[in-house]
């Protein structure tokens, strides 16, 4: 069993997942105080992991520039129409878990399957998806299964969506920091603003006490080898923000449950979004006997090659030393 680093303990890597409802919290509606008027894109640039190839990740995060269709929304009327999009991979979409514990669409990559379809909006919210084969639609009731399917997917994957018009259901964090920010530029600091920040902070507290007992429940199932139960869990961490340590983390014990489980492509996708996001006990990686299964992928090797840069300087210096009969008896 893999171990995972610091101060975490070990989070690694079978079948139905339990299907335990979340308990949701009513998300504060602030939206009406912010004017999205030609409100077209906001860019972020994010950096994780340690410089080299493969390791810079940019993500649009688009608004909804209708505020027509929004305020139909609000006031009840066309509230949420459905859509459907069928999307190749690389899907180029990323996903967060709303508070009613659905799959909702956090960012979306440039250049990505989904992106070129001009379809998908941040905020959207997943109503259900292709099956892992074939031509069944399988209902988005919970993140963890609905990222379970997404993983696995052989062959296009379609899904079935709900326009939310940028309405995400962990309530809207971009909206209250525009708050901030401009009661801070008004040198103004009201009573509001120190409710917004006290609402944060209780926030970000509970979700990562959440966070933390969703990974050592995972560690638990694990080690009883109830491997699908443990990925709810560990994808459900990746769901809730994580840090970029509890994400290297989750992701990793993701990859260790493919592994176990044989989903060698999905294996391959985690093990990446743990290097992503910062994992670089690239040791343990190439030895752990949790992803023995993944190894043995063609993919496995390239992917290593991207991030494991003493592994790349180790075998430069050993072609050096062989070039000039260092290494000769």
């Amino acid at each position: 069993m893999s171990t995972a680093p610091n101060s975490y303990p070990s989070l690694c890597s079978s079948p139905p997942l339990p299907r335990t409802p979340n308990s949701p919290l009513m998300p504060i509606s602030l939206c009406k105080q912010i004017s999205t008027k030609n409100v077209k894109s906001l860019k972020l640039s994010i950096r994780v992991g340690n410089s080299g190839p493969g390791k810079r990740s940019v993500l649009i995060v688009r608004a909804s520039a209708d505020n027509g269709a929004e305020e139909k929304a609000e006031e009840g009327e066309n509230k949420y129409e459905e859509y459907e999009v069928e999307i190749e991979q690389p899907y180029g979409l990323k996903f967060v878990k709303g508070r009613d514990g659905a799959t909702y669409i956090d960012a979306i990559a440039p250049g990505g399957s989904a992106d070129k379809t001009k379809m998908f909006s941040v905020g959207d919210k997943v109503l259900a998806t292709s099956a892992v084969f074939g031509t069944e639609m399988w209902p988005a009731a919970e993140y963890g299964r609905t990222m379970y399917t997404i993983r696995q997917r052989i062959g296009p994957l379609l899904m079935k969506m709900e326009k939310r018009y940028g309405k995400m259901d962990d309530a809207g964090e971009l909206t209250e920091k525009e708050i901030i920010r401009a009661e801070r530029n008004s040198g103004i600091v009201s009573g509001k603003l120190r409710e917004i920040q006290m609402q944060n902070y209780l926030r970000k507290k509970e979700q990562k006490e959440t966070r933390e007992r969703e990974l050592r429940e995972g560690l638990q199932l694990y080690k009883s080898a109830k491997y699908e139960e443990a990925l709810e869990k560990f994808e459900s961490v990746l769901g809730s923000k994580p840090e970029l340590d509890e994400a290297s983390i989750a992701s990793y014990n993701v990859a260790c449950c493919y592994s176990k489980l044989n989903q060698i492509q999905a294996g391959i996708s985690a093990l990446r979004d743990a290097m992503q996001s910062g994992y670089e006990d690239f040791k343990r990686i190439r030895s752990d006997p949790d992803l023995e299964n993944v190894r043995k992928s063609e993919e496995f090797e390239p992917l290593m090659k991207n991030f494991d840069e003493s592994f790349i300087n180790e075998n430069a210096l050993n072609a050096i030393k062989s070039l000039f009969g260092f290494n000769k008896k």
